[in-house]
């Protein structure tokens, strides 16, 4: 896991909290069982919550039974002979991993689901392994990046890595495998430079395929390639965050002039994960060298682009390209990087570097809704963005939280305040001029 030199670029390192024990429940009915009973999970809610449904509440010992019969159950069904099945246990497992802590109960199982991904990565159809890849890299996170997480990235890494440069597998596959690997490898082996290394290299060996050829040309890129493109160079960015000086060096030179070229893309998402990952390298080239000097035909590309208003291009592709473009601009031209709070229960993290956005992007892609739930109880995610232990709140501080109605009584009298206050000022200025 990245420990010693996530120290250095994103925080520390990891651990692991969760739920353990049973067995039973049906077939397709299970998967919208647990789905319907993960979804309820609020971002603030005990990691043993549990919504029953109809008939009295259970007491919390059930219904952590409960929940463990049904995940015992999804986890006999990835084994199911019926793709059907299979994949509605993948979609369970995303959901349930995605909602909660589950590492206690995970741990005793690894190896067995471990088993169950390799067997849908190799022999399930695209939409199977696109979802096995997802859950390989949730199952990383919960984990925790420690021995077992390694273990497991171990024998997945190979397979992820096969799918995602092989042209005759689905996109949506390829590019799920490419998440999957850059942020397992994250979380895993940090510490084991060789798989780091291999895992950048197979990433590049994607996405490099965008660059332009020795004419200056860029390809044509074909169906679903930006796509997959902007997956492989968002992991490999990730990946970048980990790597010591000396050996980021060797990539400025090697990618930076080349990602610019990229920066004429027809493509506005590969363009955007272009100017981002080229904001990326400047911040942490200037972390090892001061003198750090980015080329003025960037400065002119990114003008171009933060302004950009040709027709031929979708009115909201423009507005978030150039949004994005002006802050990438900003940062390289000033240092300036807009800074981002991000709350979860009682406590909040800025987002006040490029590096750090690149963390949090990939960690929210992985846990998607449940991002907020595992920044406040996942020991791997609190380490990485400094928070400490979970904190444990007294009843005092729980029953000190307003409810979204009150929140909206609050914010609406202050921005009537602040309206009258406008006002005030606005009818003095009349009165001077």
């Amino acid at each position: 896991m990245p420990r010693s030199k996530k120290g250095k670029r994103s925080s520390n390192k990891g651990g692991r909290n969760g739920v353990k024990g049973g067995s039973g429940a049906s077939d397709d009915d299970l998967a919208s069982d647990v789905l319907s009973h993960y979804s309820s999970a609020s971002e603030s809610a005990s990691v043993l919550d549990d919504g029953t449904g109809a008939g009295e509440p259970l007491d919390e010992q059930t219904a952590q039974e409960e929940t463990e019969d049904k995940l015992k159950q999804c986890i006999d069904n990835l084994m199911d002979k019926s793709a059907k099945t299979r994949l509605a246990a993948l979609e369970s497992l995303r959901v349930a991993f995605s909602s909660r802590l589950l590492c206690d109960f995970l741990t005793e199982r690894r190896l067995t689901i471990s088993d169950c991904l390799e067997r849908s990565l190799r022999k399930g159809g695209g939409e199977e392994q696109a979802a096995a890849a997802t859950v390989c890299a949730q199952l990383c996170v919960q984990l925790g990046g420690g021995d077992e997480s390694e273990e497991g990235f171990k024998i997945l890494r190979p397979v992820l890595s096969g799918i995602m440069i092989d042209c005759c597998a689905s996109v949506a596959a390829r590019q799920s495998c490419a998440s999957a690997l850059g942020m397992c490898c994250y979380v895993s082996a940090a510490e084991d430079g060789e798989d780091l290394v291999k895992s950048m290299s197979h990433l590049e060996s994607v996405f490099t395929t965008s660059y332009p050829n020795c004419e200056g040309t860029l390809p044509t890129p074909k169906a679903g390639a930006p796509g997959l493109h902007s997956a492989a160079l968002h992991a490999w960015a990730l990946l970048v965050t980990l790597c010591p000086a000396s050996r980021l060096t060797v990539l400025l030179d090697l990618h930076l002039v080349k990602l610019q070229a990229c920066l004429e893309s027809s493509d506005v998402n590969y363009r955007i994960a272009v100017g981002e990952t080229i904001a990326l390298l400047v911040e942490l080239g200037r972390d090892i060298d001061r003198e750090f000097e980015d080329s003025d035909t960037l400065c002119e590309c990114l003008k171009s682009l933060a302004t950009d208003g040709n027709k031929h291009r979708a009115k909201n592709d423009r507005r978030k390209q150039r949004s994005i473009f002006r802050e990438v601009l900003h940062y390289i031209e000033n240092e300036d990087f807009t800074e981002e709070k991000i709350r979860f229960g009682v406590e909040g993290i800025y987002i006040d570097s490029w590096m750090r956005r690149r963390v949090y992007d990939a960690f929210k892609e992985v846990l998607e809704s449940g991002v907020r739930h595992h920044l406040q109880f996942n020991p791997l995610l609190r380490d990485i963005f400094g928070l400490g232990p979970p904190l444990i709140l007294d009843s005092s501080v729980k029953a000190s939280k307003i409810s979204r109605f009150e929140k909206h009584l609050f914010n609406s009298a202050a921005f009537k305040a602040r309206t009258k206050l406008r006002n005030k000022v606005r009818d003095k200025r009349a009165d001077v001029m």
